[in-house]
């Protein structure tokens, strides 16, 4: 059956404001260019909202009446924003945060759903990673792709595998499972960046393995640790289904991180990742340059969906991507050519470092061996 597209008609606005990372255009480009494209011809799969219910499966019920209830009155009290870190730069207190959140979550529960029926399910709106049982992290209030995870459990599946392509550790999801046996969770991410967990031997127990990997990571390298490491982990595990965070920070011009990928390289991975299970749940993640992040995350519908990726895009989407705004990204200095009049990035292969053999094979040792 065709894969699947989960969204909702809230993303076509930005909930955070004023200078915050998140105060750009994602995903309502994301929809746009789809549908100039012709790649969403009978609209997309309505999101639903998760209830309070749906939270409760994995969120404390105080962390989320306080989200509820600061929301509501406007002002979040310094001993709630010590305890929940809510209301604070990172994580800020803003008019609609809760129905977006849960929106999230409901759409990445759906996207489980639908993958159980059609073998794949995207919706670029989830992938809040970083989220805690009961606090908020790293701009991440809820965490939809546990839900996800836990959606797939709850449908009967032993054995569901996380893939973590993010720029940045997917701490929350491997937190969250830990003392799962039936769930293993792989993150490859910038080492030595926020939030400094994932190490290379961080083993959570023994079923997460992470890949923390060096700055200025090219297509080569990127490639090398999918094929000597990721993709066996993955096999090896033999999982029912996967969910995948396909955040878009680690291609080439994020702010928030040093990587170089191109999005090619990364669709090529997700795609790859598509095959390893019957039933494939496919979300968003990071991404703070809106330029690379709807480029990417449109592109990997079309490669999820079957559609060829035009060499140029149609002078409509030229208009859109050109006004776009962030002020993380200098307009002078850092734009690409391509990022305004094309879909795929042009690769970028390069050396393959020694530390990126040392660590596919640190990964693929026995516990015993990690040093």
């Amino acid at each position: 059956m065709p894969a699947r597209f989960i969204s909702s008609e809230i993303y076509r606005a930005t909930g955070y404001r004023g200078n915050h990372p998140l105060a750009i255009q994602r995903i309502g480009s994301v929809l746009t260019l789809a549908e100039q494209l012709g790649w969403l011809p009978g609209g997309y799969e309505d999101s639903y909202r998760a209830s309070r219910e749906d939270l409760l499966k994995f969120h404390a019920p105080d962390y989320i009446d306080a989200i509820v209830t600061c929301e509501r009155e406007r002002r979040v009290p310094e001993e709630v924003r010590e305890r929940y870190k809510i209301g604070t730069l990172e994580n800020p207190v803003f008019e609609g945060l809760y129905e977006r959140a849960s929106m999230s979550v409901g759409g990445s529960i759906q996207c489980a759903k639908l993958a159980l029926e059609s073998g794949v399910a995207y919706h670029p709106s989830g992938g809040t990673h970083h989220g805690m049982r009961d606090h908020a992290s790293g701009f991440c209030f809820f965490n939809d792709p546990v839900f996800a995870m836990l959606t797939f459990l709850e449908e009967g599946l032993e054995r569901v595998l996380y893939v973590d392509l993010d720029a940045h550790h997917g701490d929350g999801v491997e937190v969250a499972f830990a003392d799962d046996p039936r769930v293993m969770t792989i993150s490859m991410h910038e080492e030595n960046r926020w939030p400094w967990t994932g190490t290379l031997g961080d083993r959570a127990g023994g079923r997460a393995r992470n890949l923390p990997v060096p700055g200025r990571m090219n297509d080569s390298e990127f490639d090398y640790l999918m094929e000597h490491a990721v993709l066996p982990l993955a096999r090896g595990f033999a999982p029912q289904a996967v969910v995948v965070t396909c955040g878009a920070d680690p291609l080439a011009g994020d702010p928030l991180s040093s990587l170089e990928l191109s999005n090619t390289a990364l669709w090529d991975a997700v795609v790859a990742l598509t095959r390893v299970a019957p039933h494939t749940a496919v979300l968003g993640g990071g991404g703070y340059n809106p330029w690379t992040v709807a480029r990417c995350w449109t592109g990997l519908w079309g490669r999820l969906a079957g559609y060829a990726i035009p060499a140029d895009l149609p002078a409509e989407s030229r208009d859109l991507l050109e006004a776009l705004d962030c002020d993380l990204v200098d307009d002078e200095d850092d734009m690409q050519p391509g990022w305004t009049t094309t879909l795929a990035d042009p690769r970028n292969d390069g050396m393959i470092r020694e530390r990126f053999r040392e660590i596919a094979e640190a990964v693929l040792a026995p516990e015993e061996e990690v040093a």
